[in-house]
């Protein structure tokens, strides 16, 4: 039962994470784009923020339901008397997402920072830099979460 609900939480914090990007990569960003450069970069930092807040607590409860589950699987192995190896799909969706949570981490508190001081201050064109930047990332980020969710169902 535990790990049934583990295993919920992790997918629905990934489903808001990757479901979120896609979202604002091909839906929010298009639609800002008639706006009027500052009232943009002022709905992005405002949208972005909130956001990744939610990002932040997915993120973190990604990575600890997976080694939870991961951690849960071979302690039962173990006990059993057998030897855990962890399956191929599961080392590529943890390394994967490691290296998602740390682009993440680096978007959240370095770029939009820079965003929310440059919005804050009124330099607009750091700002669009720092969005540009952060939109960069983002579709990397983007494309790693779909890799995981291709590998982990194909391996």
């Amino acid at each position: 039962m535990l790990y049934d609900v583990l295993k919920t939480v992790h997918l629905l914090s990934i489903i808001l994470w990757i479901g979120g990007m896609m979202f604002a990569h091909w839906f929010l960003r298009p639609a800002v784009l008639e706006l009027e450069p500052q009232a943009r970069l002022r709905l992005m930092q405002n949208v972005l923020g909130r956001f990744f807040k939610a990002v932040l607590a997915a993120s973190l409860l990604v990575l600890v339901t997976g080694l939870w589950m991961i951690g849960r699987v071979a302690k039962q192995i173990s006990q059993a008397g057998g030897s855990f190896e962890m399956p191929l799909s599961w080392t590529i969706m943890s390394v994967l997402g490691v290296l998602m949570v740390a682009i993440f981490m680096h978007i959240r508190f370095a770029l939009y920072k820079r965003l929310r001081d440059a919005v804050q201050f009124a330099t607009w064109d750091k700002a669009a830099s720092a969005l540009a930047s952060i939109r960069l990332w983002v579709s990397v980020n983007l494309g790693l979460g779909i890799l995981v969710v291709v590998v982990t169902l194909i391996v």
